[in-house]
Formats: structure tokens, sequence, C-alpha cells
């Protein structure tokens, strides 16, 4: 079993660089470890989900709002959220290859996985990246980058309570990078130093029956697997024992997905109590509290916080739509099934002959309308069965080929990813009949 998750993951791996999704940064000067950059198609793929989970978390929601909070921010916010004092994890290093572990994620925690050898002493290791400001490195003050959007987010919501008219409950979502300094990398883009979230906070009254909401918003983060073509089948909620909760968790789910090399973490759940608030109303000396008009009392609310992953979704897309299938005439074919609305390129438009100018020519006219409603590829490069797999790797749900018939009668022939099955579709409804199936 564990070959077959570790030749899945080189599969994919392999097919992410050679189609221009996933690069390994600076791979011209060695490569940086567990770094890792968006090619052509990966941008499209991530700019969908954004896209579409700001629609379906934010935009789509009465009782919520959006922001976009910077990456470095005042260090007194990280002193008052606990980052600076407990944002570290144990650490242990090999006397022989110098390589770093946590011990608790070793099988055997006497011996170096990678060379045998002795471990040193087990040390504290900070997860915060440091950063000077100022043009004196010396002289600087010492920033962090974040290591989780959240915290812009409660510094903010004051700010956007009084410039909103929103009234609790209610929750702002926000998407963005953040920064780990972390001791175990790996999995290709599942854990890396440089990642990017999709979080909310939902503030509630501290009255309220915050277990219900929490449930709600569980249920709500399942109908996005949906929305996006993940496998409900494939989500375990692994509840956090008491005793291993956060420290600034009442209540914590972690939604574990079965990637194609094993089961983990993809996105979580948390109720964090007025924690976060009620550090920032202690360390800024501001009122954080809200005023309810109905009630006339003042509370410092409480907040539920779903929080997304947004490399490890499209890690799990990928690792979801990769498929081989043998073909009847015994080749093999590599297609990514994403839905439509995931896919980076939704059409793809062929002349059937490059060499014919009449067929390029209204190939092109073609492709220059469609390219007006949907983010449209052009090729035509070789013969059609060799575009019709490369569009199979890089996920295009449809392929339209402009043929001598369509010359005559005003059709093209549609050609489906998933079934491989061909259709005539006239031209002139061609493009409210692809709207129809792509669902943007």
């Amino acid at each position: 079993m564990a070959k077959n998750r570790n030749d899945a993951m080189e599969k994919i791996v392999a097919l992410c660089k050679r189609r221009g999704f996933i690069f390994p940064n600076s791979e011209i000067y060695g490569g940086l470890a567990s770094s890792y950059d968006y090619g052509p198609l990966g941008v499209e793929i991530k700019n969908n989900i954004k896209r579409l989970w700001w629609k379906y978390f934010v935009q789509d929601r009465e009782d919520m709002t959006g922001i976009d909070g910077n990456i470095i921010l005042s260090p007194r916010v990280w002193e008052a959220s606990g980052h600076v004092a407990n944002f570290t994890d144990p650490l242990v290093e090999c006397k022989k290859c110098h390589q770093r572990f946590r011990p608790d994620k070793l099988e055997n925690a006497a011996k170096c996985p990678d060379c045998g050898g002795e471990f040193t002493a087990e040390k504290r290791f900070s997860g915060l990246f440091k950063t000077v400001i100022g043009p004196v490195e010396e002289e600087g003050q010492v920033v962090y980058l974040r290591p989780e959007t959240a915290q812009a987010i409660f510094a903010d919501y004051k700010n956007v309570l009084n410039s909103s008219n929103k009234k609790i409950p209610f929750g702002i979502g926000q998407i963005g990078k953040a920064f780990r300094n972390e001791i175990t990398t790996g999995n290709f883009t599942f854990r890396t130093f440089e990642f990017e979230q999709m979080e909310i906070e939902y503030f509630i009254n501290p009255t309220a029956d915050w277990n219900k909401i929490f449930e709600e918003w569980l249920d709500y983060i399942y109908g996005f697997m949906d929305v996006i073509g993940l496998e409900r089948k494939k989500m375990h909620n692994h509840e956090i024992a008491k005793e291993d909760l956060a420290f600034y968790s009442k209540r914590t789910i972690d939604l574990e997905y079965q990637f194609p090399f094993g089961q983990d973490e993809l996105w979580a759940i948390a109720y964090r109590t007025d924690h976060d608030l009620g550090l920032h109303q202690k360390y800024s000396g501001q009122n954080l509290e809200y005023f309810d008009d109905k009630t006339n009392k003042k509370y410092l609310p409480h907040v539920i916080e779903p929080t997304f992953g947004l490399d490890r979704t499209i890690l799990a897309l990928i690792g979801e739509a990769y498929r081989e299938e043998e073909l009847p005439d015994g080749e093999t074919r590599v297609v990514l099934k994403f839905k439509p609305n995931v896919a980076p390129y939704k059409i793809a438009v062929f002349p059937l002959l490059k060499n014919k100018p009449e067929l390029v020519a209204a190939a092109r006219r073609l492709y220059e309308d469609l390219k007006k409603d949907f983010l449209v590829f052009w090729d035509d490069r070789g013969n059609i069965g060799k575009r019709y797999r490369y569009q199979d790797e890089i996920g295009t749900p449809y392929c339209v080929t402009v043929d001598f018939d369509s010359l005559e009668n005003n059709s093209v022939t549609v050609r489906y990813r998933d079934s491989m099955r061909q259709e005539r579709i006239n031209i002139d409804g061609l493009k409210d009949y692809l709207h129809k199936k792509i669902e943007l």
C-alpha cells in the first residue's frame, strides 16, 4: 500500500511539473526545500478556488464580509496572541547528518530515520519567521511574518464592525499568505514554509448555543466540497481530544482528507471563545466590546473559526482528479477529471488541420468569440489525437474542433473529456450550451 501511495505521488508531482501546474522553487539554483511556485495552469486553479471560496463563504452570505490584512503586523499583535511565547515545537537534531525532527513525529525516537545516528537532547524551536523594519538592521524593529491570517482579522474587528454596520452574529473572511518555520515538511505542497490560507472568524454572542452554530458551520463547510468536486466519503472528522487542544480552543475538529499519500488534515474548525479578543483588548488597552442594541448590554464576542489550507485543497483536487485509463486500442491515457469550474482551461479550440487556411481562420474566429466568456486554449499542434491527450492531461473539460463540415453547416464537434464522447453542436448555440455545462 505504501509503495502504491508513493507511486501515485511521484506521478502527480511529475505531471504537475511537466504540464505547468507546480514547479520546484528556484530550481535553476538547486531549489529551496519545501518551496514551490505555481505555474501557468496551477495559478489558474488557485484563482478558481479562491474565487469559488469567496463567493460561497463571503459573498453568498448576508452575515459575512471580508478583509485583506497585511502580512507584517505590529509585533505587539503576536505578543498578545501568545505566538511569541508559545508558538514553538520540540526539536531534536541528528548528531551525524544534522537533520532536525519533531520527536512526536518519529516512529523510533532513538535513531535518525535518515542515517541511524543518535539525537541531541530535545530543544524548543520557534515557528516564527523574523525580519527587521528599518534601513539599518542593528537599529531596526524586529517584526514577524504572520504564521496565520486570523490575527489580522481580530486586530481589524472593531474597524470592520464600525464601518460595515454588521450585527452579531457575523463573520469576517480573508485569503492570504502565512509563513511557518516548520521543522518537518514534505509530501509535495502539503506542508511548506510559505502557504496560503482561506480563513473565517465568526463572531457570536457568548450566551448563544455555540455548539449548534459550530455544527451548522461544519455542515456548511462540507457543502464547499460539493462546489469544488471533492468526495465527502474521503473526509474524516477528527475530534481533537481535550488534552490535545490548542491553548486558544475549546473545541476543534480537524477535517482530514484521504490524500494519495494517506489521510491528513485538509481543513479545520475551532471554537476560540473570547481568547483572542480578550488578549488584544488587554494588550492594546482598547475596548473591543460589542454593544447589543436589542438588549442594551455589552459583551466581548466569542469566535468560531473555519479555516482552509488553499495549497492543500489544490493538492487534494489534483489527487482526486488524477486518473490512468486503459483505452480500447490498448493505450493508457492520463486525465485530470476536474469539475469544470475548477479546471484551468474550460475549452480548447482546434482547427482539424493547421495547413488549411480556411479552417484556421474559422477556428480563430470561434476562439476569439469564446474567449470573451471563458478561458480558452488554442491548439493546432500535431494530430488531433495528440491534442486530445494533452488536453486530457491538463484537465480541459471540452474540446471544440472546426472541420470542413463546419464551413458548410455552421456546426462543430464537441468532445467531452470524461467520456471521450463527441457531439455536433451548432455554432450559434455553442456559447449558451457551454455556459450550462461549465457552471461558471
